[in-house]
């Protein structure tokens, strides 16, 4: 059974062109179905069926989150149109839909709270200073954990303030850099990088301890971690930098396909969820902008 998930991750990789981390996911999801299935004496994906479905939602979907549930049976819908094109079985998952999503609001910091952030990194260590060098970097580029994680010297322009990013489905973007990101990287390329590389053929731009290239994971965990040392109680997300990129700019009048732009979003809908804002924020631009404001919410009351 293994040998067809393996052609299948292959096709994701090669003939669709889905990024590494996509096709892992996809690896990870379908690895716990096949776990699944072999343990009940399943041994060829012939016997896959409807029947197998509900019962893997009944025992182990229960547990899931919404959007995890979601993403697997996303993995199942491609995989078993893949079978039925190998001709190994018919589409198991035709009448199985998938669970309607809230869109949650993105988890945003205030300006104080990045400031906070930004001052937390020990930047008498290395760590420290790389660290405060991703987050100053994803917080003025609005860059997603991989692509932040996957930068080499060759993406960075520092002179002329810039990055060449390689986003999802390899579609690359240009995306500026701002002063304060670029100080943080200039002091972790002259004083921190120089003591984590090991090799000096090494390309990629933030590294770990061991001089290999950051993972997701290690960035994730030092951003919860500088967040707690900072004082912040909100429930930080590896995304949290990103979606306050996008927030403060929309906040700050710039226009909405702009931001589309400059995250590399290939639908301006998945772009539209940065228009939240809060009470506040709407009777000060009511204030500000409405000729008769005054008259109908002085702003002072609310400031």
């Amino acid at each position: 059974m293994e040998h067809l998930l393996e052609a299948f991750l292959t096709y994701l990789s090669l003939d669709r062109g889905l990024a590494k981390n996509t096709v892992e996911s996809y690896r990870e999801d379908l690895e716990q179905v096949l776990a699944f299935l072999e343990k009940r004496g399943v041994k060829d994906w012939r016997e896959f069926s409807g029947e197998w479905v509900a019962e893997w939602i009944c025992e182990r979907g229960v547990d899931l989150e919404p959007a995890s549930l979601a993403r697997k049976l996303s993995a199942l819908r491609s995989f078993s149109k893949f079978l039925v094109t190998e001709k190994v079985c018919d589409d198991v998952m035709a009448n199985f839909d998938t669970p309607k999503l809230f869109r949650k609001l993105p988890h945003v910091l205030t300006s104080q709270e990045v400031d906070q952030l930004m001052a937390a990194p020990n930047v008498s260590t290395p760590i420290g200073r790389r660290d405060r060098a991703m987050f100053e970097l994803m917080y003025s580029s609005g860059l997603r954990v991989s692509e932040l994680c996957n930068l080499t010297f060759h993406n960075l322009n520092l002179e002329d303030a810039f990055l060449r990013v390689r986003g999802k489905g390899s579609k690359e973007r240009i995306v500026p850099i701002g002063s304060k990101a670029i100080q943080a990287i200039r002091d972790y390329l002259s004083v921190g990088r120089p003591i984590l590389v090991k090799s000096q053929t090494a390309d990629a731009l933030f590294l770990s301890q061991r001089g290999d290239p950051i993972s997701r994971k290690t960035f994730w965990y030092n951003l919860k971690q500088e967040a707690k040392r900072a004082g912040i109680q909100k429930n930080i997300k590896p995304h949290s930098l990103r979606h306050s990129f996008a927030t403060h700019l929309l906040e700050n009048g710039a226009d909405l396909r702009m931001i589309q732009e400059l995250l590399g979003h290939a639908d301006i809908s998945t772009t539209q969820i940065y228009t939240h804002v809060d009470a506040t924020q709407i009777l000060k631009t009511h204030h500000e902008c409405h000729p008769r404001a005054d008259y109908i919410h002085p702003f002072k009351r609310i400031s």
